[in-house]
């Protein structure tokens, strides 16, 4: 499973639904939304300054967390921004890798 941090802005209209439901609603909701794509909710905080929301989540794959993005982004109530996260042993492996590439100018 790949894991990806997430930062969630709601909009007004999120805003007024996050006041009716609840933080506890928004957190369940997001916890069955990646569950459903056979995933998990690894952490999930609000949070003040820039972001609204600041979660982590374990996904099978990109193409599960783009779903996940765009049905999200689609209701209109949130923006969000996904940045994908490496494990020590995954940059391990990147670390190793051979790239034949010229700068440019070079």
């Amino acid at each position: 499973m790949a894991k990806y941090l997430v930062h969630v802005n709601y909009t007004v209209e999120g805003v007024k639904g996050l006041v009716k439901d609840g933080g506890s609603a928004r957190r369940a909701a997001a916890k069955a939304a990646i569950e459903s794509l056979g995933g998990k909710l690894d952490a999930f905080y609000f949070a003040f300054g820039e972001y609204d929301v600041i979660a982590i989540f374990d996904a099978p794959d990109h193409i599960a967390m783009s779903a996940l993005s765009l049905t999200v982004g689609a209701t209109g109530a949130v923006s969000t921004k996904t940045t994908v996260l490496l494990t020590p042993e995954e940059v391990d492996q990147v670390v190793k890798k051979t790239v034949t590439y010229k700068a440019p100018g070079k």
